[in-house]
């Protein structure tokens, strides 16, 4: 499978800006893997999609405020500082990219807030962007995290080409995020409101929480022809007891089980058993699904319309099958649907 063949034609005003309104009432393309058909909705209708002990799988990942602003010592230079993970509690390290990162050598130190009340030094250069940060801070470490999230703001994609603005901070965010540790959000839970979720409890529909820190690996472009030589980047994440219990069971009965997200159907590829049953998992994935894949655990997906060449576009043709999600996709664009992030749903049943 090529990469090119991943490339359509999106106009700018299609991808999502902001997020809709109400979360259940963005469009929703649902995509008939057997028989081809394709229908139009509002997303709260998937209610009619699912019934008793069809199983629901969610990432309870919660976004932290990842993108600072700060400036470089002596020449005051405006430098973007972006957290991708914490790596020392104690010496209070940070895996960051730095944003020009040409103008940034070990040993510079970075002041944040009004009153440069943060300083942060750079210890070492890992990759061409990519920096390693020790924050000079006398307090305790959860004063420090409090005082260096103050500083940061939502990091919406830079695809939403707008300043962060208030509202970003609860909707760039799925209401049953719990886990602190992801820079992306697995936007395709955006779509889930309470007053939706509580209509499907009352279905007897069942709810599994795994969780995957999404990282930027997922929007990192891929410079390579030939997908087989694709490497992603790996992601953190666990899939406890009770979920491996919620899917087996569900699938010992023959009910659905609904993949909420790129995200959760590389978990559950990475964490299944060589006989299609869910187990227990706790650490690193690299997994990059393109077709032809066969999956082993999820019957449905509902997954948000992504951007040309992406690796999230991949992962759901392989789920749909190629000529399938590519003629919706086309479909999609002429029928004005938004893309990204903040845009519209699909779920492929």
């Amino acid at each position: 499978m090529k990469l090119s063949k991943f490339k359509f034609n999106l106009p700018d005003e299609l991808i999502a800006l902001y997020p809709s309104k109400n979360r259940d009432e963005s469009r929703v393309m649902v995509v008939h893997r057997k028989t081809g058909e394709i229908e139009h909705k509002i997303f709260k209708d998937i209610l009619s999609y699912f019934g008793e002990k069809d199983v629901f799988i969610f990432n309870n990942t919660k976004v932290f405020p990842a993108r600072l602003y700060g400036n470089k010592e002596k020449t005051g230079a405006r430098i973007e500082v972006f957290l991708l993970r914490e790596l020392n509690q104690e010496l209070r390290l940070w895996d960051v990219l730095v944003d020009p990162a040409r103008k940034i050598r070990i040993g510079n130190k970075l002041y944040f807030g009004e009153d440069d009340s943060m300083v942060a030094e750079v210890i070492d250069n890992t990759t061409s962007r990519g920096r390693t940060l020790r924050f000079l801070f006398d307090g305790d470490h959860d004063e420090f995290k409090r005082s260096l999230y103050a500083l940061g703001e939502t990091p919406l994609p830079k695809y939403i080409d707008r300043p962060v603005e208030p509202e970003d901070e609860e909707r760039y965010q799925n209401i049953f995020a719990s886990e602190e540790g992801a820079v992306i959000a697995p936007a395709a839970g955006f779509h889930f409101s309470r007053e939706l979720m509580k209509r499907l409890e009352i279905k007897d529909c069942r709810f599994a929480f795994l969780t995957v820190h999404s990282g930027l690996g997922n929007f990192r472009e891929i410079d390579v022809e030939d997908l087989t030589k694709h490497k992603m980047d790996s992601e953190q994440m666990k899939v406890n007891g009770e979920i491996v219990r919620i899917v087996n069971e569900g699938k010992e009965g023959n009910h659905q089980i609904c993949a909420v997200g790129t995200s959760v159907m590389r978990a559950i590829e990475t964490a299944v058993s060589t006989d299609g049953r869910l187990k227990e998992f706790e650490g690193w994935t690299n997994k990059f699904i393109f077709p032809p894949y066969d999956f082993s655990v999820a019957t449905s997906m509902v997954t948000n319309f992504h951007l040309p060449l992406s690796t999230l576009l991949m992962m759901t043709a392989s789920f749909g099958g190629y000529d399938l999600i590519m003629n919706a996709y086309k479909i999609a664009v002429g029928e004005k649907y938004h893309f990204g992030a903040y845009g519209d749903a699909m779920l492929v049943i």
